[in-house]
């Protein structure tokens, strides 16, 4: 996000709330008291304050060449790795702890000795860079 960049929780402006799962995501988030203040008030707020309060990763003068610097970076590991660990991160918190902890046994079982978790390790071993298949994707960079 540009740090100039301008944001906020406009709807109270317009005598509505949030919506689109605002009033429930947006606490998480940022937490109850931010998300309050936020959606009570409409105040804006920089990108710099957005990565503080949790609302972005991080800030770049270039936003565009740093996303896309990002998912160049994402596109080089192990598909296969990369949807698994999407899928649990994606239930962390909305499940109990648990539940959580056995799709993640359950996960890592189904990677390890994949062609491509295999690949990882002798590419990582010769110093060179991996070359994955993905039935769903294609090759990979």
């Amino acid at each position: 996000m540009a740090p100039d960049a301008r944001l906020s929780v406009r709807e109270i402006h317009w005598g509505l709330i949030p919506d689109m799962t605002g009033t429930q995501l947006l606490p998480g988030l940022v937490g109850r008291d931010h998300a309050k203040e936020l959606t009570f008030t409409g105040r804006v707020l920089s990108g710099t304050e957005a990565v503080a309060l949790g609302l972005a990763t991080r800030t770049a003068d270039d936003p565009r060449t740093a996303a896309l610097a990002l998912a160049h970076e994402i596109a080089t590991r192990s598909p296969d790795a990369i949807r698994a660990a999407k899928r649990l991160l994606d239930r962390a918190g909305t499940v109990a702890l648990a539940e959580g902890l056995a799709a993640e046994q359950q996960e890592i079982g189904a990677l390890i000795g994949t062609p491509n978790q295999s690949e990882a390790v002798r590419a990582g071993l010769e110093h060179r860079t991996p070359a994955y298949t993905d039935p769903v994707g294609g090759s990979t960079p």
